[in-house]
């Protein structure tokens, strides 16, 4: 499973240098180097950080998920067993 969503990554990061390069043709076609530089951020740029960052979000969620479940174990194993308190009744003998 964990193959197919590295394969996902890759398509999506694929598309994403795609759609840069068409931006960057547009971007080379404009009148003035102040709108070119524009066109390369606004409609490029940004909108790509945008859809690459919502489409790893699941990775990102499943990563947390993994680490917080590692550090809860970790915490579990380093916990010394459970003892008897000596002021419960019947720890020392006696009733």
């Amino acid at each position: 499973m964990l193959a197919a969503v590295e394969s996902g990554v890759k398509h999506m990061h694929i598309a994403a240098v795609g759609w840069i390069y068409v931006v960057l043709m547009m971007a080379i076609t404009e009148e003035s180097v102040v709108a070119g530089i524009m066109t390369f951020f606004l409609y490029g740029v940004l909108p790509t950080l945008i859809i690459v960052y919502i489409g790893g979000s699941r990775r990102r969620r499943q990563r947390n998920e993994a680490d917080r479940l590692q550090a809860m174990q970790a915490r579990q194993q380093a916990m010394p067993p459970p003892t008897e308190r000596e002021d419960t009744p019947g720890a020392n003998g006696t009733t």
